[in-house]
């Protein structure tokens, strides 16, 4: 398996292979990172030992797990199935405190593990990869200053690496911030309002709220988690009452959805099909928009019961409609995919509602463009999105793609070379972030006849 915890500045130039023919596939997608680390965190917020099944390992979700140790929490593998891990919470009820966190370039890590520092009995010092340095953080801990935390800056204020000073003095509870750049500040919030004093009155100042279902998906986990939670999206609005957290002692966790994109996307791509088990019939996860989305590109999508598994099957001639205006704030995290396959749609595109995506990894509007452009492409920024003009195919050309320290880059200059030979792509190695066996998953699938 790949070293999950490795450095993903490392550069390493790897030949995206090209399919031999139409595709005819099975990928099993490993767990979601958004449920893994929602699920690690509330474990760790509860009262009693959780024993959750399926987690993601990757370097995201080992990025969690060490947070969470360092705060004094036991983390435990087991030692035969390192996708079952045991989360306990400190018998003290209080999470240590004097340490540094490593953030690594896991925004749910930076931005979910402050509010979980709130209730250390020292300061806690926040610091990652120096792309993270990048990254938004300003309106998390707005709000975590307006519950009474003191936040110390290291370099540029709103951003890593900063001192977290819990509380000597809980605030009422109330706290207003704009979570335009994130729906992860909303989350980080609200996954450990239960745990204050006076829980939380949480109000969105902000004219757009990017991902509302990764919102729908925090309050649906704390909700599993016994929190009582009333949200109020027309007016922005969340209330949780204080509380104890219970998890069930067994979690399992539902795979990546998102994570299904490329390999879905890619028989749009070579044509044939590939199929995808344990797709959830309901889920709170963003990547569940992505079948209607195929669809809708001309993909042929059904839903196959097999031996108690649904699977999720999408089958391709190889025809990719445009999509006109696109609305994709719902589901902004697969947009790289989306882009992989409209680079050769029949029609234009300009996906809008992410312009959230300058804030991620790295500035992913702005490297769709430069890498589509680096193959002979057509595509540019729009001031809340990305438009893309397909080109005949003649003038695409092979060329070194760059992932940016960014695992959807990496996965989405894969996905170009399933039409265009020659594709290189630097740094893949990155896809450890949420795919740790990417490559191999790739490789398979493209040799995979069922």
């Amino acid at each position: 398996m790949t070293d999950m915890t490795a450095d993903p500045n490392i550069q390493e130039s790897w030949p995206a292979p090209a399919p031999q023919g139409p595709l005819h596939a099975r990928v099993k997608i490993p767990g979601s990172k958004s449920l893994s680390n929602r699920y690690l965190l509330l474990a760790a917020a509860g009262s009693s030992t959780v024993t959750l099944h399926g987690l993601l390992r990757s370097r995201d979700s080992e990025l969690m797990m060490g947070a969470l140790e360092t705060l004094g929490v036991r983390v435990s593998s087991d030692a035969d199935d390192p996708t079952t891990v045991s989360v306990s919470p400190p018998g003290s009820g209080r999470y240590t405190g004097n340490v540094t966190i490593d953030c690594g370039l896991a925004g749910t890590v930076m931005r979910f593990v402050p509010g979980l520092a709130m209730l250390a009995d020292g300061p806690v010092t926040f610091d990652g990869d120096s792309q993270a340095y990048q990254r938004p953080m300003a309106p998390l801990l707005e709000g975590l200053e307006q519950l009474g935390a003191d936040i110390v800056y290291h370099g540029e204020p709103g951003h890593l690496p900063f001192t977290l000073v819990p509380p000597s003095q809980w605030n009422s509870g109330k706290v207003a911030i704009d979570a335009s750049a994130s729906s992860q500040f909303i989350s980080g919030i609200l996954l450990i309002a239960p745990a204050l004093p006076h829980g939380v009155i949480l109000k969105h100042t902000g004219k757009t709220l990017p991902s509302l279902p990764h919102i729908r998906m925090t309050v649906d986990d704390l909700k599993h988690a016994g929190a009582q939670v009333k949200a109020h999206e027309y007016q922005r609005e969340w209330l949780v009452e204080p509380g104890s957290l219970h998890l069930p002692p067994h979690v399992t966790i539902e795979p990546d959805l998102s994570n299904a994109a490329p390999f879905l996307g890619a028989a749009l791509l070579a044509g044939g099909s590939v199929e995808v088990p344990n797709w959830p019939e309901q889920t709170t996860q963003p990547g569940g928009l992505l079948p209607g989305y195929l669809s809708r590109m001309g993909a042929d999508v059904s839903f196959i019961e097999e031996e108690g598994t649904r699977w999720c099957r999408v089958s391709s001639d190889g025809t990719i409609h445009g999509l006109g205006d696109f609305d994709l704030t719902a589901a902004g995290e697969i947009a790289p995919s989306l882009a992989a396959l409209l680079v050769f749609a029949d029609a234009g595109t300009n996906m809008l509602g992410i312009g959230h995506l300058r804030g991620h990894e790295t500035n992913r509007l702005a490297a769709l463009v430069q890498e589509i452009g680096r193959i002979g492409g057509e595509a540019q920024e729009l001031p809340d999105g990305i438009s893309i003009t397909p080109v005949p195919q003649e003038r695409l050309h092979a060329a070194d793609l760059h992932s940016y320290a960014d695992h959807r880059m990496a996965t989405f200059g894969a996905m170009l070379a399933l039409r265009i030979h020659g594709i290189t792509v630097e740094n893949i190695g990155t896809t450890s972030k949420t795919l740790p066996d990417f490559v191999e998953m790739w490789r398979s699938m493209l040799n995979d006849d069922k």
